[in-house]
């Protein structure tokens, strides 16, 4: 997904393979993409050949969406927002605010 999120547009397999630290096989890079599709992070153009890979969705609403979907499986969703405050860095703790309207 890194190479993904990185590229300036999307890519075929074959770049994305070649970008990869070790070699495997373009059917092993084909099925983790076409997995990543089926799971929805992973957006492929069938209109060219070869075909052509890209995010579905950009690296920050991904992580946001991990973000909600952990909150929403926890018990106590106060505490875990309270500990994750509390863990947050003074840059972090100050961006938090501005972004609630809190100073």
């Amino acid at each position: 997904m890194d190479l993904l999120w990185q590229a300036d547009g999307p890519l075929a397999a074959t770049e994305v393979r070649d970008a990869l630290p070790s070699d495997p096989a373009i059917t092993t890079v084909l099925t983790v993409l076409t997995r990543l599709e089926a799971k929805g992070f992973v957006a492929r153009d069938r209109e060219k050949r070869p075909h052509l890979f890209a995010a579905a969705t950009a690296r920050d609403d991904y992580m946001a969406e991990l973000m909600l979907e952990v909150l929403g499986s926890a018990p106590d969703r106060e505490a875990v927002l309270a500990r994750f405050v509390g863990r947050a860095g003074k840059n972090e703790a100050d961006h938090l605010r501005k972004l609630l309207g809190a100073g």
